[in-house]
């Protein structure tokens, strides 16, 4: 086995840890306490790393060129329009309780990792969601939608 340099460990060890990943892609952390956190090495030459991987990894967010839009009436297994199937649920346009937001153009499949963290902090409970590189679909419950299709739109946007 080859030993890998100590830059090479903090960003093996960023990579296992998507919550700072993101930060560091973001430029929200504290680098002395991320490396202690991640404990890899010396605190102050781990700390040096991630400044080094931070500059190399490309800003958060996705590109801007998706458009965002809502479908109410989305149901489980109906027999309208297909929105999104999953495993052997299918979800339709059929006149159902739930909402699909549905972004196309240049979603990132990061993008629907953005927007599931989203939801949990806004305390949106999805249904169902489903990425491509050119569409994402979220199923929420009907009273959610109008909020969903604002995260959407601000995950997409930056």
């Amino acid at each position: 086995m080859v030993d890998m340099s100590l830059a090479e460990r903090t960003r093996a060890a960023v990579r296992e840890t998507p919550f700072l990943h993101e930060a560091v892609r973001a430029g929200l952390v504290n680098y002395r306490a991320a490396a202690r956190y991640l404990d890899v090495g010396p605190e102050e030459a781990v700390a040096a790393a991630l400044r080094r991987y931070a500059a190399d990894l490309p800003g958060p967010g996705a590109t801007g060129g998706a458009r965002v839009t809502m479908q109410s009436g989305v149901g489980v297994a109906g027999r309208g329009e297909p929105v999104l199937a999953v495993g052997d649920r299918e979800f339709t346009a059929d006149g159902g309780e739930l909402t699909g937001v549905l972004a196309t153009g240049d979603v990132p499949l990061r993008g629907a990792w953005q927007v599931l963290g989203r939801c949990e902090t806004a305390d949106i409970d999805p249904v169902a969601v489903g990425v491509t590189g050119e569409t994402l679909v979220l199923v929420v419950e009907r009273r959610d939608g109008p909020a969903a299709v604002r995260l959407v739109e601000d995950c997409l946007e930056k």
